[in-house]
C-alpha cells in the first residue's frame, strides 16, 4: 500500500521559500540541509506530518493551480490568526474569484507565489 511521503512545491528562491515555510509550519530542513536546487522540511517536534519538499522551478506559478496546500484551523478565530501570522511572514492574500458564497477557506499565496488554503475545520 502507497502512502504519500512527500508533498512538492515549485520554488525560485530557496532560501526565501524555506524561511517562509519553516517558520509557517513548525518545520526544519532533514538533517538541517538547505541545498541550492532541493530541500526536504519536516515537523520540528519529530512528529508524523507529510514532508513538504522544495524544489528549484523555472515553471510560472498557475493562477489556478490544481493542487494546492489546505492548511487546518479549529474555528472562524484560530483562522483569522492564522492569517495575520501568514501574512506577517510575507504570505499574501489572494483575490480569489471563486470563492463560494460562504466559504470555510481562505486563499493566501507564500512568497513565491504559490496559492494554499486557511481552512476552518468548524466551520458549519
Amino acid at each position: 500500500m502507497l502512502t504519500i511521503g512527500s508533498l512538492v512545491l515549485g520554488v525560485a528562491d530557496m532560501p526565501r521559500a524555506v524561511a517562509f515555510w519553516t517558520a509557517a509550519l513548525d518545520y526544519v530542513p532533514r538533517d538541517g540541509l538547505v541545498e541550492d536546487d532541493w530541500t526536504v522540511l519536516l515537523p520540528a517536534d519529530g512528529g508524523t506530518g507529510v514532508q513538504l519538499a522544495l524544489g528549484i522551478s523555472e515553471s510560472p506559478v498557475q493562477v489556478y493551480p490544481r493542487v494546492h496546500l489546505d492548511l487546518y484551523a479549529d474555528g472562524a478565530a484560530a483562522q483569522a490568526a492564522e492569517v495575520r501570522r501568514l501574512i506577517a511572514l510575507g504570505a499574501q492574500e489572494v483575490d480569489w474569484d471563486l470563492y463560494p458564497d460562504d466559504p470555510d477557506f481562505v486563499v493566501l499565496a507564500d512568497p513565491e507565489g504559490n496559492r494554499f488554503c486557511v481552512i476552518d475545520t468548524a466551520h458549519g
